[in-house]
């Protein structure tokens, strides 16, 4: 006699498309392969052109909710319009400016019986980009000198220290390499006005880009660790080609940051390993990156298992991977109805 497989109902974030697109519609997409549960997907979008909202095969329904700007309470409001009309299950937020509100909240959450399963806001501020440097001596991880300015003119005395390049950084996102003092005034100008001060000023490091992607159980345990070489880099420095590869010293530096850190939840660490071969940690993104769908291709589904542990589910830790494979990304142009665009972007749902 077959098993029936459990059915949850998931809400994801992060489904928009752009040059440095959100994880929501690659963790939908290992949802939906997952070996040990089916589910149904409940979109949260936070803008009405979000590509993943307009993709019925992988979203049973969208709802829009607040920008975190928005507050908690707005947030938890919405949250419970859509839970009481969905039932949700799970929810899995994408975006690193979101994470605070999701966590602040994971108990009342949990009190309605919709799981999370995030890292501890201790975690989560430890590992700002802000906090960086102290973070590695904290941890005995190899991170490049960089620090928090407010206004351009801080850039002369880091320049001096620093050398040129410089990375100039957003608090949550966007990092741009500047050459000169000029560039770097104007990246901190573009950066600030979208995401705000402070500025993060860092070290620049000459090597090979790598990237992991784990889990961690919250005790220390490694639960997945897929490490990827960037193959092609946009711009903003965002992986549009990547391939699987066998590191063990990214791997060890991965085990060494869950032992140390006892990191709850999904996470990527930037790498950039030097002529000597040591790693350097760039950053740490706090949630699943978009190139995601590379370790579930490869035999790591971690936004199964993620779904699994917020559901405190018995889940075995992933143990090896296949070497060698590789992710492309591209785009693709979908046909919608405006009457579809209009019934989000008025009511809210679709």
């Amino acid at each position: 006699m077959t098993k029936t497989k459990p059915k949850l109902t998931i809400g994801v974030t992060g489904l928009n498309a752009i040059d440095s697109p959100g994880p929501g519609v690659a963790v939908i997409r290992g949802l939906k392969e997952a070996a040990s549960f089916d589910c149904r997907i409940i979109g949260l979008s936070y803008e009405s052109l979000e590509p993943g909202i307009y993709m019925h095969d992988l979203v049973d329904k969208t709802y829009a909710i607040p920008y975190p700007s928005a507050g908690m309470d707005v947030l938890m409001s919405r949250i419970e319009y859509i839970h009481e009309h969905e039932n949700l299950d799970v929810i899995i937020p994408n975006f690193d400016s979101e994470l605070y509100s999701f966590i602040k909240l994971s108990q009342r959450l949990k009190s309605m019986g919709i799981h999370t399963f995030l890292p501890t806001l201790d975690q989560f501020e430890e590992r700002h980009k802000t906090n960086l440097p102290e973070f590695g001596k904290k941890h005995g991880l190899y991170v490049p000198r960089s620090k928090a300015i407010y206004t351009p003119t801080e850039i002369n005395a880091l320049e001096k220290e620093y050398g040129w390049p410089l990375v100039v950084k957003g608090k949550y996102y966007d990092a741009s390499v500047a050459y000169n003092h000029d560039q770097a005034k104007a990246q901190f100008n573009k950066i600030s006005a979208k995401w705000g001060l402070p500025i993060i000023i860092q070290e620049f490091i000459h090597g090979t880009e790598y990237n992991v992607t784990g889990l961690g159980d919250g005790h220390g345990n490694t639960m997945a660790a897929v490490p990827m070489r960037k193959q092609y880099i946009t711009d903003k420095g965002k992986a549009w080609g990547g391939i699987s590869i066998d590191d063990k010293k990214a791997l060890e530096l991965n085990s060494q940051f869950l032992r140390s850190t006892k990191w709850r939840g999904a996470y990527e660490l930037e790498l950039m390993k030097d002529k000597a071969g040591h790693y350097y940690l760039l950053e740490i993104n706090p949630r699943i990156p978009a190139w995601i769908y590379l370790a579930v291709g490869v035999g790591q589904n971690i936004p199964e298992s993620l779904t699994r542990l917020a559901m405190s589910w018995p889940t075995d830790p992933y143990t090896d991977y296949d070497v060698g494979k590789m992710f492309i990304r591209y785009s693709w142009d979908m046909i919608v109805d405006l009457s579809t665009f209009e019934q989000i972007s008025t009511f809210g749902e679709l």
